[in-house]
């Protein structure tokens, strides 16, 4: 797969050990212009190349990067860790009518000095969402677990993460066929990659091999909340 982003330059790097270790206003404010030029405005050009791949096999999920891009300063208001600013830059891309915290499966990727995360799924559902996706996972299983061992999800991530219930939930008998996948309170895949492929042209390959393996188990998820609008193009995957 051809680059189109060049990778973040090694400044970008650099400010993210800075920021870790003195994250505070005053170190801050005299680098914003380092922040500006070397994370955000790359990852504004990592973003829009991330759009043009999933306009080609999941359109609905392209996402503005000022809406995709997530804010660097923290939210303090119910930690204990008062630290002011992250030591990372992420960006999340949803289904266009599940756009809302909670409201289904999309996918995700942060970069730092520490690792690349790549990934995606359902991480914190509303009630009624997971509700939605137990009834759907009860009555097609079967097509789910084929999606789960499929080659390229399974090259790309391995099993299925995400914390799980230690019963099967009220409302499905304790010995459903579905009961392994009913228990889960979370339907996650992901991986961290080396800090030195940020830097990298691969990154761009890296995050687009992962999510189009991805795509069509975040399709299954969603399917009971978009009202059947399609989100891929299952002909682009096979490809």
């Amino acid at each position: 797969m051809r680059s189109v982003f060049p990778g973040f330059p090694p400044e970008a790097i650099t400010f993210f050990r800075g920021i870790e270790r003195h994250n505070r206003r005053e170190w801050f404010l005299p680098r914003k212009p380092v922040f500006e030029q070397h994370v955000k405005a790359p990852m504004v050009q990592l973003v829009e190349a991330v759009n043009s791949a999933l306009s080609r096999f999941a359109p609905t999920y392209a996402t503005d990067p000022a809406r995709a891009i997530y804010r660097f300063y923290r939210d303090t208001r119910f930690s204990k860790d008062k630290s002011p600013y992250k030591t990372h830059i992420a960006a999340s891309f949803r289904h266009r009518s599940l756009a809302c915290e909670g409201g289904g499966a999309g996918y995700y990727f942060h970069v730092s000095h520490k690792e690349v995360g790549i990934g995606g799924g359902m991480y914190m559902p509303m009630p009624e969402t997971l509700r939605a996706v137990r009834g759907h996972l009860a009555k097609n299983h079967g097509e789910f677990r084929k999606l789960l061992a499929a080659r390229a999800i399974q090259k790309t991530f391995g099993d299925m993460q995400g914390d799980q219930l230690s019963r099967v939930p009220k409302g499905f008998a304790p010995d459903h066929p579905a009961a392994d996948l009913l228990r889960y309170k979370q339907f996650l895949w992901w991986i961290e990659l080396p800090p030195e492929t940020a830097t990298s042209p691969e990154l761009y390959a890296e995050i687009v091999t992962r999510f189009k393996a991805m795509a069509p188990v975040l399709e299954f998820l969603n399917a009971p909340l978009t009202g059947g609008k399609k989100g891929i193009d299952i002909r682009e995957l096979l490809v």
